[in-house]
């Protein structure tokens, strides 16, 4: 260790640094000219700060008396931001297996690299401001995905708080910051008008290239079962007697760099609500019956078992069953294909109605708005679709009624300048 240049007096054991400045206890000068504060906590243990003036060091040693007189801990300087989440992912409970993995997985690619090795005390609100605003302009994240790791480091954070180690959160209120700055707004999800659905599932229809997705992508769009619930389905969950689908586990692809790697589980549903029965139409049920016969005609049946359930409806020319990923990549060809078709034959002058561009869960959301635009009770879209909350499907029914209110007015005032 350095010796310290310290000098005292002969009588009074009163300490000074080199420019004869009094030294307060504990205060010490080391022989390279910068400054030591030291102290013990209550559990014997020995602690250090260092600066390179006097006055910086007081700067510290009055933090240190403050953090100790709050019962703030100080002895956590050299914990980093990926040491409390360690013990954050020890800590939580109360959520879905692949809820975790999600949050686990959005940890260890966006924050441990890079924000996760930061020490925890020294954490501000301008390295949240800077962190998330790198990963709007450089990574080009979503909102909703920034979201996500922002619903992680605010948790992880507040253990900090909680167990006394800083006094405030430095998340607090940063994604609302990051949003203004930004003018964000979390995506609203698009449902398919009338026509494109009807242009969409008239061209699985009509050509044979694609129609063996037509059963798949009619039973989503008119049962508003989740992608995980519908690639889960079995056959042993359809009632064709009663004309009901049991819903009671949903399908979970996991690729989230653990020990296990890349791989399927059945989880039930996320909520109690997820768990209901769903009555079918006779062209759901057709659509089953479509998808059992093209099965048969080709040879195709399920041979995968997972978590102790087998013989799923949707699988793929190998019998294994099929994933978000395929189906949504499948979507995106059947939507680049038919729109070229239509461009290919529209009426020149004539504005053509086009696919968007839209995904297995936009499926989900065009049923519920046409259960809305039909005027289904609430209470049984609620049902039909596992809300948990109310809120969520009244959500959906305001922008549908506000979207129906906009287009009469329309015709409103239409028919007024016409008269």
């Amino acid at each position: 260790m350095a010796k310290r240049t310290a000098k005292k007096t002969a009588n009074s054991g009163v300490r000074f640094d080199d420019k004869r400045t009094r030294l307060k206890t504990g205060e010490i000068q080391r022989k390279n000219g910068t400054y030591e504060y030291r102290w013990t906590t209550r559990d014997g243990k020995r602690h250090s700060v260092y600066a390179p003036t006097l006055d910086k060091l007081r700067e510290y040693e009055e933090q240190v008396i403050v953090d100790r007189h709050d019962g703030i801990k100080t002895d956590v300087k050299a914990l980093s931001v990926n040491d409390v989440f360690d013990l954050w992912c020890n800590l939580k409970r109360g959520v879905k297996d692949s809820t975790m993995k999600n949050y686990i997985y959005m940890y260890e690619m966006f924050v441990r690299p890079t924000f996760g090795k930061k020490r925890l005390v020294t954490v501000k609100k301008s390295d949240v401001r800077g962190f998330y605003n790198r990963l709007a302009d450089e990574k080009i994240l979503k909102i909703s995905t920034i979201d996500g790791i922002h619903n992680v480091l605010h948790q992880v954070f507040q253990v900090a708080v909680d167990d006394e180690y800083i006094r405030n959160n430095p998340t607090d209120n940063m994604l609302k910051e990051l949003k203004q700055a930004h003018c964000m707004d979390s995506e609203k999800r698009k449902a398919l008008t009338m026509e494109e659905e009807k242009i969409f599932l008239e061209y699985l229809m009509q050509k044979p290239k694609y129609r063996h997705w037509y059963p798949v992508f009619y039973i989503m769009a008119n049962t508003g079962m989740r992608v995980g619930e519908i690639t889960g389905l079995r056959w042993r969950d359809i009632d064709f007697d009663e004309g009901l689908i049991s819903v009671n586990h949903t399908l979970v692809y996991y690729n989230h760099r653990d020990e296990h790697g890349c791989y399927y589980s059945i989880n039930t549903p996320k909520t109690k609500a997820g768990e209901r029965t769903i009555p079918m139409t006779d062209q759901v049920k057709n659509a089953f019956q479509m998808e059992r016969e093209y099965q048969e005609e080709v040879g195709i049946s399920s041979i995968d078992r997972i978590d102790g359930y087998d013989d799923f409806v949707f699988v793929n020319r190998f019998g294994m069953v099929q994933s978000q990923s395929t189906l949504n990549k499948a979507i995106k060809r059947i939507m680049r294909d038919c729109n070229g078709e239509i461009l290919d034959n529209a009426v020149p002058g004539k504005e053509p109605t086009l696919l968007p561009d839209f995904s297995c869960h936009s499926l989900r959301h065009t049923f519920a708005t046409r259960l809305c635009e039909s005027g289904t009770n609430i209470k049984v879209i609620q049902d039909v679709l596992g809300h948990a909350d109310v809120s969520t499907t009244m959500n959906i029914y305001v922008d549908v009624t506000n979207e129906l209110k906009k287009n009469e007015l329309k015709s409103f005032s239409a028919y007024m300048e016409g008269a």
